[in-house]
């Protein structure tokens, strides 16, 4: 699963790089795929989408889900499984709880409890 999840995204990330997918929308925003889960019948790849800086995420997704067959058949040249997989596109939301793992080890509470550790 792990390993057609990271072929899938790295031929993602490769039409995007390139410009592969004609879309007005794509080509105006940067846009990472940080991860690719699979079903573990391997029918279904869930594709974590995040464009520069959050915004437009609405539009962004849009704009996948119009070009889902293409990317699909793209997809299918690039693994070698039986039958290429159903794709969907969802945001990720890493980089939000990432941001608040590090505010909650920043505060001040975090910061006396360390202090009092070390101490001891």
């Amino acid at each position: 699963m792990l390993r057609v999840g990271e072929v899938i995204r790295h031929t993602v990330s490769s039409l995007l790089s390139r410009g592969a997918i004609n879309d007005p929308v794509l080509e105006g925003h940067v846009v990472t795929i940080p991860d690719v889960r699979m079903s573990p019948d391997l029918k279904l790849a869930t594709v974590y989408v995040m464009p520069l800086g959050g915004k437009d995420m609405s539009e962004v997704l849009a704009a996948f889900d119009r070009n889902k067959k293409f990317l699909r058949g793209e997809i299918a040249h690039c693994i070698n499984l039986k039958f290429a997989p159903d794709i969907r596109f969802r945001p990720d939301d890493s980089f939000d709880c990432g941001a608040k793992i590090d505010a909650i080890l920043d505060s001040p509470q975090v910061k006396r409890d360390l202090i009092k550790d070390n101490e001891n």
